[in-house]
C-alpha cells in the first residue's frame, strides 16, 4: 500500500500546527518563528515548516525547537 496518494497520507505527529523557532547554521543570534504544517508520524517521516517569512523548509534544513505554549 503506498504511503501517499490520492487517497492516503501519512498520519501526522504531535507537532502539526505548532510554532516552532528556526535558526540556520546553527546561529541562534539570528532566529525566525515559523508553524510545523507537516510531521509525519510514518513513512516517508518528513516535518515541513512554514516560517513567518514565507519560507517552506524541511525539518532536516534547519534547527528548531518549540516555543512554549503560554499557560
Amino acid at each position: 500500500m503506498p504511503y501517499l496518494d490520492a487517497d492516503t497520507y501519512p498520519e501526522q505527529g504531535a507537532y502539526i500546527g505548532r510554532r516552532v523557532t528556526v535558526c540556520y547554521d546553527y546561529d541562534t543570534s539570528r532566529t525566525v518563528e515559523g508553524v510545523v504544517i507537516r510531521d509525519d508520524k510514518t513513512k516517508p517521516g518528513l516535518m515541513i515548516i512554514h516560517t513567518d517569512d514565507g519560507r517552506a523548509l524541511l525539518a532536516t534544513e534547519c534547527m528548531w525547537s518549540p516555543i512554549k505554549e503560554k499557560d
